[in-house]
């Protein structure tokens, strides 16, 4: 039987481009498509496809929040994260979040084929051509953005969310004293303020993310050549 798919994008140019890429496969088939991560679960529900594909910024909410949900609600699904935002913070996100595969849309075709065949038969491991460059660059990171145990305790507590003077009791020290780790810590990591410092840790691997923090969510960049291959 041919691999059950179906295809969560607010595109509609990109649900086109899939029915027209996926029709050319005998091996695969789209069951349903939906544009909102709200009507998701239903339609999941209704088809019990093998695999979905799911963009990262979705109309009404976060790709990988609604990856989340279902792959706690079917362990045996594959999810495939199609994305325009090929950074590492957010593929690091999505090996988190227990998708099956990660494909930037800067990525070939055949990538994307490959990736919806290895979430059918393999759902709960992880796939992403890029995964091994960026662990790579994230141990680099770690190691020229070492932190003494001081200066980490600080970032705990900053993405903890404490103010100043709330990190300078919990620490013990005067709040001058506080100001000094944090403005330290700042200039360390590259930063202007507690956002920039609390995305660039998260990008580094310096801290995990969590989905009630805005300002770890990075900021899309242009679509590549899978998006315009199928559309």
């Amino acid at each position: 039987m041919p691999i059950g798919i179906v295809v969560v994008d607010g595109h509609t140019l990109i649900r086109y481009g899939l029915r027209e890429l996926v029709a050319g496969q005998p091996d695969m088939e789209i069951v349903a498509e939906c544009g909102l991560a709200a009507d998701a679960p239903s339609v999941l529900a209704a088809f019990r496809p093998q695999v979905v594909t799911i963009d990262v910024t979705l109309p009404d909410g976060d790709g990988l929040q609604l990856a989340r949900e279902l792959r706690d609600r079917y362990a045996e699904l594959g999810i495939v994260m199609l994305t325009s935002k090929d950074q590492d913070d957010v593929l690091f996100r999505a090996l988190e979040t227990g998708v099956s595969a990660f494909v930037p849309k800067s990525a070939p075709v055949q990538e994307l084929l490959a990736a919806i065949r290895h979430a059918s038969v393999a759902a709960a491991s992880f796939t992403a051509a890029g995964l091994a460059l960026a662990l790579s660059r994230r141990q680099v990171a770690r190691t020229q953005l070492a932190l003494s145990a001081r200066e980490a305790e600080v970032l705990d507590l900053l993405h903890s969310g404490l103010s100043v003077p709330a990190i300078a009791t919990r620490m013990y020290i005067s709040q001058s004293t506080a100001k000094t780790y944090v403005s330290r810590l700042y200039e360390k990591l590259g930063a202007a303020n507690r956002a920039q410092a609390l995305m660039i840790a998260f990008r580094h691997g310096l801290i995990e993310f969590e989905p009630d923090a805005p300002a770890l969510h990075p900021v899309p960049r242009s679509n590549g050549a899978v998006e315009a291959a199928i559309a």
